[in-house]
């Protein structure tokens, strides 16, 4: 995986660089900035600062890591959230793509972000997301690097902010019980009233109701349209191929929204490996197909989605959303305790 959420102290994690939120001015600031500032040597990198004066909101620069385990920091100036009319969007994503361009100026095959702008500077979080998530795909097109989001402490842990809460309501456990419990009522069963017959008919109409509950993953009959059937009788790959030609996108677009790496990519459209569930969902992610094609698309390379998967149900509503990016979906995934979808 190109991208990765890691909950751990930044100052701790081991990466070519190190993305420190600067303060403007030639001061030690709170929060990461501080304990970047102890970890790597405050007095040396206090120094080293001083040679390069005020930042403006947006400016990015690079120094040597000292006791970091990290070859440079990155100091990126943020900006302040004042209501979204002063161009705050457009200077965080400033920081993002100055921060990436410098790594790979830089020789870094590996970067760690905290995320930017939305603690003490009170970006909303959503929208801080957004732009990172947008930031990192765009960059993976084009380089190859691993990119880790760190967060660190119980207060950051959401960090996929109203999305997180939206998708929660969405995969909400009432949402099933209650949809069987209507159905239980229209049919009045009771232990008193049905005999031997009635008692397996209420059985076998409860494991129906449990299939057939209006979740879009249940509908594994549903095949692609008339000009993708056919494409069954070739190896996956070669499948995998078509549908790229067909969807009219290019190989870095699919890879890099898949949160899949480039070679490993290229190995799959060799027929090298075998891909995992969790590759095949977010290759389907980066395909940008609907609910029936994913169907297919998983049934094709052995797999099918399950009605009592957390990560199943998270991918549907991304897909039902057409919000195509394992990013995001990674990051849902991680405030809810479950695995990157690509290491499912």
């Amino acid at each position: 995986m190109p991208f990765r959420i890691i909950r751990n102290d930044i100052t701790k994690v081991k990466a070519d660089a190190i993305v420190n939120t600067a303060n403007p001015d030639v001061t030690v600031g709170s929060g990461v900035a501080s304990a970047i500032y102890k970890a790597a040597g405050e007095d040396r990198l206090l120094r080293e600062r001083q040679k390069i004066g005020k930042l403006e909101p947006g400016d990015v620069v690079i120094t040597p890591a000292f006791d970091l385990d990290a070859n440079y920091i990155i100091h990126a100036s943020g900006p302040w959230w004042w209501g979204g009319d002063l161009g705050e969007a457009e200077i965080l994503r400033q920081c993002y793509d100055k921060s990436l361009q410098l790594a790979v100026d830089n020789n870094c095959k590996s970067i760690a972000f905290p995320l930017l702008a939305t603690g003490t500077y009170g970006f909303p979080k959503k929208l801080g997301m957004e732009i990172a998530v947008d930031a990192f795909t765009r960059f993976l097109q084009e380089y190859d690097i691993d990119i880790y989001l760190v967060v660190f402490g119980q207060e950051s842990v959401k960090i996929s902010g109203e999305l997180g809460e939206e998708v929660l309501s969405y995969i909400d456990d009432d949402y099933v019980s209650d949809t069987l419990a209507e159905e239980y009522q229209s049919k009045s069963y009771t232990e008193d009233s049905k005999d031997l017959d009635d008692y397996e008919d209420s059985v076998s109409y409860a494991d129906s109701a449990a299939r057939t509950s209006g979740s879009a993953l249940l509908k594994a009959t549903v095949s692609l349209d008339d000009a993708i059937k056919g494409i069954y009788k070739e190896s996956f790959e070669k499948h995998l191929q078509l549908l790229i030609n067909k969807k009219g996108l290019k190989n870095s677009e699919v890879y890099a929204s898949a949160n899949i790496s480039k070679q490993y990519f290229s190995k799959l459209l060799k027929g090298q490996v075998k891909p995992s569930k969790g590759k095949v969902l977010s290759i389907a992610v980066g395909l940008r197909l609907n609910m029936d094609e994913t169907v297919d698309f998983l049934r094709l390379a052995g797999y099918a989605l399950s009605p009592i998967s957390q990560t199943d149900v998270v991918v549907e509503y991304f897909i039902e959303q057409k919000n195509y990016s394992v990013i995001k979906i990674d990051m849902v995934l991680f405030d809810y305790g479950l695995d990157p979808l690509s290491s499912c």
